[in-house]
């Protein structure tokens, strides 16, 4: 790239006539510009105006925005009985809104994997944490488990639009667990017995973080006993002991403050250790247990982060 961009500019010094802009070049226009421009997204300048944001995507950037179609908006203030127009909306709730819809680096359509999470500019995680949303691309492209792409690739001179059907808000840590199917055993778990209020506790403010195992995870786990065939089939008070040894009590740990040998207080009352030796792993209570790979880091929600780990944490039981 260091080479391409020098002899882009030892082309240009032999040659004055290069640096004249040929006028029948198009120039790109900016993302606020653009979007003033499609009546699909009346209500969008008029939220970003309302939220003070236009500016923003006047500016230079590298911004990927998912542009929500003013049916969206309309939906969206249906939602709310208190909602008639944009201006109801409080003005905080507003603009987390629009910024979760907005990533800080140009992602094309065609770069967006399957089953991934990318970090929005939104910082409606704790301590202004970035919060993250969930993209599948089975069909078309899917936010959320919600919001479908309808028009893609759309290029501005400061970033990329792409246009899609429903507004997406910040997700909390049961929320996104529920969007992506590869926590479903995880979901299943937690409401595996009546007496269990785990996704209530883990709905509500926090700050928490969440080491979820995986359904390959959890498949390993019954495959370890051969009188367990269904999470049903694991005794209520060893399963409760099980879960909450993944979830821990001092608050939003992201990856990047994770240090070797540092040890994390879980919910069960038993710690887990961390070790960075060889990739990021967790080390349990269970001396029966080897390490455990945290193979997906920073998955931010609104009350707290998930870590997702390839084998389920087993205390000592």
């Amino acid at each position: 790239m260091a080479a391409l961009i020098l002899s882009t500019s030892l082309i240009s010094c032999e040659d004055d006539d290069d640096d004249v802009i040929n006028p029948s070049t198009p120039m790109l226009k900016n993302i606020a510009e653009l979007a003033s421009e499609d009546s699909r997204m009346d209500s969008l300048i008029v939220a970003l105006t309302q939220s003070g944001l236009t500016a923003t995507f006047q500016n230079a950037g590298t911004y990927t925005v998912f542009a929500p179609t003013n049916q969206a908006f309309v939906n969206l203030l249906a939602s709310n009985p208190a909602w008639d127009r944009i201006s109801d909306i409080d003005l905080v709730s507003l603009t987390g809104a629009l910024t979760y819809h907005v990533l800080p680096s140009v992602v094309k359509s065609g770069d967006i994997m399957n089953d991934s999470y990318a970090t929005t500019i939104s910082p409606a995680g704790p301590n202004g944490a970035n919060a993250s949303l969930f993209l599948e691309t089975g069909n078309g492209v899917k936010i959320n488990n919600s919001s479908n792409v309808i028009e893609a690739d759309i290029m501005a001179s400061n970033g990329i639009i792409h246009v899609i059907d429903a507004i997406i808000t910040p997700q909390n840590i049961v929320q996104l667990a529920l969007n992506d199917d590869r926590f479903s055993s995880l979901v299943a778990a937690l409401t595996a017995d009546t007496s269990f209020t785990y996704v209530t506790t883990l709905s509500g403010a926090g700050p928490f973080t969440v080491f979820a195992p995986t359904n390959t995870a959890f498949q390993a786990l019954l495959d370890s006993n051969p009188a367990w065939s269904t999470l049903s089939d694991i005794p209520t008070a060893t399963l409760a002991k099980v879960l909450e040894y993944h979830v821990v009590t001092v608050g939003n740990v992201q990856a990047g403050t994770l240090t070797q040998g540092q040890v994390i207080p879980t919910l069960e009352g038993s710690d887990l250790t961390v070790d960075l030796m060889n990739g990021a792993m967790l080390e349990t209570a269970n001396a029966n247990q080897g390490s455990v790979n945290i193979i997906v880091t920073d998955v931010q929600g609104s009350n707290g982060v998930i870590h997702a780990v390839d084998q389920v944490l087993l205390p000592v039981l």
